[in-house]
């Protein structure tokens, strides 16, 4: 794959990407898949895949409004999960990070909230290290806020998008800017330390000036931490079946980012990848140290993923409403014994757990650790990928080749996708979208 100077070809935000995932066979059985791995600062990750509406760019493993009976059978089956991946891992494993995402765990009751959180402590141990859990304008009530809060939540992700309703509308968000102002207020009046803002930009009929209207109207929140994403028009999601005929996104997508980027740096917010800004002097995460390149994960729930160092590994992967609901079906239906077995993945070579490790690194500001790429494979990352000479070459990368430029951040949707390995793009290319 060729760079194009597309600063927009796909969001790269795992490698592999699960549409390169395959049945394994046979199964692994999780205490093989663990027995040799590191386990003193894992991430502990928990799926809810249930939505009080599904955006119209939304991509993720996520189901509208389910039918009661349906949530609760969901949190009696991650019990039952929970247990079996417990012991699959070593009695002494360790959780550094703790994420709860979706979906939006927040659809789930004040009541249903203590239950998750519950299986999250008999799980992961400990609560007393950085848990983030996501949330939405219309679920972000101060009784959920205060469950969240008392179990140790530090920090809350709220998706807003656009403080436009139109803008809001047109990205297939049916909001309201009151129930937006309502939510931040809860959220800064439950005290949980981190807030962090998600923004879209790209949508149909957005301009400079509304973008800096929502610009300016998430940084009255002083957030500490703040998000931005292009819009992107993906297969089966709301958007993608719509014919949008907008030749010019890229360049004004571009545009926008970089409106965002001095904005958010004038306002006193460091940039730590294309997508994440951190306030200056906000509170830093404190816990164990977690390195996405070198530690696991260990996901529970449909729609999670785990890492070890050699395999990745999730359930079946949907985005299609009628999809999803069968995938949440059929995980509804499983015997607890299944959850000791690892059914859907890929196996990582060592080129590829180079590859993952580059990319994890590059894509951020503070680029790649040679030492520590050398400490991990015995060689340097230059000699492993002599086509980073090629970023240089465009003003991308650093002469050093261990960070990128600014030029290059605003490339990273271009940069991603270009390094993928040839047998991680044959698989993706094979998949069938559902």
């Amino acid at each position: 794959m060729t760079l194009d100077g597309s600063p927009y070809q796909g969001y790269l935000y795992a490698y592999p990407h699960k549409t390169a995932y395959r049945k394994l066979e046979p199964r692994p059985a999780l205490t093989d898949v663990w027995a040799a791995e590191k386990q003193d600062a894992l991430f502990g990750y928990v799926h809810l895949p249930f939505c009080e509406m599904r955006c119209g760019f939304c991509n993720l493993f996520t189901r509208a409004n389910p039918p009661a009976e349906q949530v609760s059978a969901y949190l009696a089956q991650l019990r039952r999960q929970a247990v079996a991946v417990r012991d699959s891992l070593s009695p002494a494993a360790t959780f550094s990070r703790l994420a709860i995402g979706g979906g939006t765990p927040t659809y789930l009751t004040a009541a249903e909230l203590e239950e998750l959180f519950d299986i999250v402590a008999d799980t992961f141990g400990t609560l007393a290290v950085p848990l983030s859990v996501e949330t939405s304008p219309a679920t972000a009530t101060p009784d959920r806020l205060a469950v969240l809060a008392t179990h140790g939540t530090t920090r809350v992700s709220i998706g807003v998008q656009s403080f436009l309703d139109a803008e809001a509308h047109a990205a297939g968000r049916p909001q309201r800017l009151p129930e937006v102002q309502q939510a931040l207020e809860a959220i800064r009046t439950a005290r949980i330390p981190v807030l962090n803002i998600d923004l879209i930009y790209g949508i149909d009929g957005q301009t400079a000036q509304t973008w800096q209207h929502s610009l300016s109207e998430a940084l009255r929140w002083e957030p500490e931490e703040l998000y931005l994403y292009p819009l992107y028009v993906r297969p089966l999601t709301g958007l993608g079946r719509r014919a949008h005929g907008r030749a010019d996104w890229d360049r004004q997508r571009q545009q926008l980012y970089r409106q965002a980027v001095e904005v958010l740096t004038a306002a006193g917010y460091v940039q730590h990848s294309m997508r994440q800004f951190r306030r200056a002097g906000a509170p830093a995460p404190d816990g164990p140290d977690y390195c996405c390149q070198d530690d696991g994960m260990v996901g529970l729930g449909c729609g999670a993923r785990s890492y070890t160092t050699d395999l990745h590994y999730s359930f079946d992967y949907a985005v299609a409403v009628s999809e999803v609901r069968a995938v949440i079906d059929d995980y509804l239906a499983r015997p607890a014994d299944d959850f000791r077995y690892a059914e859907i993945g890929f196996h990582l070579d060592e080129i590829e757990q180079r590859r993952r490790w580059l990319l994890k690194s590059l894509l951020r500001a503070e680029g790649i650790d040679a030492a520590a790429y050398q400490a991990r494979f015995g060689t340097h990352h230059t000699d492993d990928f002599p086509q980073l000479p090629a970023l240089t070459d465009r003003g991308w990368l650093n002469p050093a080749r261990t960070t990128l430029t600014a030029d290059g951040l605003a490339h990273s949707d271009a940069i991603g996708p270009w390094l993928v390995s040839g047998p991680v793009r044959e698989a993706m290319g094979a998949y069938v979208p559902r």
